[in-house]
């Protein structure tokens, strides 16, 4: 598949809802948040944010368009980026600098949503200090085998940069090849965040989130299968030396500043909130 197109997603069933989903809820107090420290802002170049997960002490998980100047497609340097763990009212549970980057090779920049794209969305960063395990858990990967079901998101977005918000419960609707569908309330900021299994206690992260698009009038989002892009992504920050390994993006014909489309990623919000 070049493109999603609605026919790519027939086997949907024709009733397609939000069965069993809960509303988005922001994590207001530090008990609430208490657990989910790991999720955190990622701040880019003063240019906006993304949402992004500690996996392990010294590694953090976003989509990989995260890492790319949205209006050039040139990528950004690892110096131009915080992880702000557990960030709640303008407060890091700990923030560190980013020293490697290692956005997976499928990705191309500026590319229009497509399967394949979204397949292949995920980049792993190198913290500049490993955050001790004595201040905060890093998830764990889901390595099972992926079924519909219930999953639940932890994300920032637009109107809520400042604080993690949580849906305790939404769906994973199906799988498509390598692209995950969820009926899981996105928003621009939210990519990069971690969709979770709650299979065996504590979440495992079984996707991130890459973008959003309609189904049958419905808005979902969209992930990626995480098995197999992990290993190529850990082995290209070893290969690299920590240094990055992003490659630079094509010319291609872009969406102009303040265009909007249904077939959209999730992507930057001004830290403004504009």
């Amino acid at each position: 598949m070049k493109h999603f197109i609605i026919t790519s997603f027939l086997c949907l069933s024709a009733g397609f809802a939000q069965a069993g989903s809960s509303n988005l809820k922001k994590l207001e107090t530090q008990n609430e948040a208490r657990g989910w420290q790991a999720v955190g802002r990622l701040d880019i170049a003063n240019s906006g944010f993304c949402s992004g997960t500690l996996i392990a002490p010294d590694l953090v998980l976003t989509a990989a368009h995260c890492v790319y100047d949205r209006t050039t497609g040139a990528a950004y340097k690892p110096k131009d980026f915080v992880f702000r763990a557990g960030l709640r009212e303008g407060k890091a549970a700990t923030e560190r600098r980013i020293v490697g980057v290692a956005a997976h090779d499928g990705y191309v920049p500026m590319e229009p949503l497509s399967a394949k794209n979204v397949s292949h969305d995920l980049v792993l960063l190198q913290l500049s200090r490993p955050i001790p395990f004595s201040e905060m858990d890093p998830f764990a990967l889901h390595t099972d085998v992926v079924k519909n079901g219930p999953v639940s998101v932890v994300s920032y977005g637009r109107g809520r940069a400042d604080a993690q918000s949580r849906q305790r419960e939404c769906q994973m609707m199906d799988r498509q090849e390598n692209v995950l569908i969820f009926d899981c309330d996105v928003t621009y900021g939210s990519s990069g965040a971690p969709v979770f299994s709650h299979l065996n206690g504590r979440g495992r992260v079984v996707s991130v989130i890459s973008g959003m698009t309609q189904i049958n009038g419905k808005k979902v989002a969209l992930g990626m299968y995480l098995p197999p892009l992990i290993a190529d992504l850990k082995s290209q920050l070893r290969s690299t030396s920590y240094t990055p390994s992003i490659k630079s993006a094509p010319k291609v014909r872009r969406l102009g500043v303040g265009k909007r489309r249904n077939n959209t990623g999730a992507k930057f919000t001004k830290l403004s909130g504009s």
